[in-house]
């Protein structure tokens, strides 16, 4: 039992739980962007395709009961919550919940690969905030740092590859392409981080865990105004490239995300995968991480490591 923390708290984007919560939680999360509403309005479709929710929020709940059993098992008895940005429970709900529980101190884990200003920076803007609205009662909230280049976190991408690719036909796995694909940001956006360094060093290392030398990085889910630049190439000018070089299967793995939501579903299994069904092509997608055994290693790893440099600096 340590006594620096007392408490877990998973940090994750949220999502639509039912079809009424679609278009709220879309106003919430685009407030203040240059998104036409007709790309709105198309998103919320792309929900009703998949089941008119998101599956993001039981995931989200599925990894944090099996983080805290792990945890309890290498004698860190230490409860998980999990906090949403966008869908409840929000970080101001979850907050004031462990607040009610006597948890003073936390270890904040973001469920966020790849490190950008949308993602880590604005979480910990948002429960900086809540923690203010709740006052003196609010627990502190301390951070895991990133992991896109851990060990398990590569391994665990590994399994899940090597799982698709036993779908492909065996004499022709060699010259399968493997596409990774991590959510595309604005060109200007991207500058300001190390994202785009990170998605290519956790390809970079998953590749050469498989020993599979024919692979490529794309970007999906871009939204914003045509005429801004984001980051390329896009998934789907990748899949026209390939059927042009008479590529006929592909392996697709979605790096930048750690559980199954709507630009997996959606974009990728439905989209993507009729894009490549229309030149001919074979696509297989690889399961992300979700619940999978060595993520939730991995991210209890990251946490235990986080305690013993919190110990060691007294």
């Amino acid at each position: 039992m340590t006594l620096l923390y007392d408490a877990v708290l998973l940090i994750a984007f949220g999502g639509p739980t039912c079809p009424e919560e679609i278009r709220p939680f879309l106003a919430r999360v685009t407030e203040g962007l240059p998104i036409p509403p007709q790309r709105l309005e198309e998103v919320a479709h792309h929900y009703d395709a998949v089941g008119g929710k998101s599956p993001l929020n039981e995931i989200t709940e599925r990894q944090a009961q099996a983080l805290g059993k792990l945890l309890n098992e290498h004698n860190q008895r230490l409860p998980v919550y999990v906090g949403m940005r966008n869908s409840s429970p929000f970080f101001a709900e979850t907050l004031r919940r462990m607040s009610n529980d006597a948890i003073r101190e936390a270890l904040g884990f973001i469920l966020s690969s790849h490190r950008t200003e949308a993602s880590w920076e604005r979480s910990q803007k948002n429960i900086a905030d809540a923690r203010t609205e709740l006052g003196a009662k609010a627990p502190q909230v301390d951070y895991c740092e990133g992991w896109h280049d851990h060990p398990l976190f590569i391994q665990c991408w590994a399994e899940l590859i090597s799982s698709a690719f036993a779908r492909i036909a065996s004499e022709q796995r060699n010259s399968t392409r493997l596409i990774f694909t991590a959510h595309s940001l604005p060109v200007a956006m991207a500058a300001r981080s190390h994202y785009v360094d990170e998605v290519q060093t956790t390809a970079r290392l998953i590749a050469n865990s498989l020993n599979h030398e024919s692979w490529s990085l794309a970007y999906q889910s871009r939204s914003g105004r045509p005429s801004d630049p984001w980051l390329e190439p896009d998934i789907g000018q990748t899949i026209r490239d390939l059927a042009a070089r008479s590529v006929k299967d592909v392996v697709v793995a979605p790096i930048g995300f750690v559980c199954d939501h709507v630009e997996v579903l959606y974009d990728l299994d439905i989209e993507t995968k009729k894009l490549a069904a229309d030149f001919g092509m074979n696509f297989v997608r690889a399961s992300c991480p979700n619940d999978h055994p060595t993520f939730i290693r991995m991210m209890a790893l990251v946490i235990e490591e986080r305690i013993r440099k919190a110990e060691d600096r007294g």
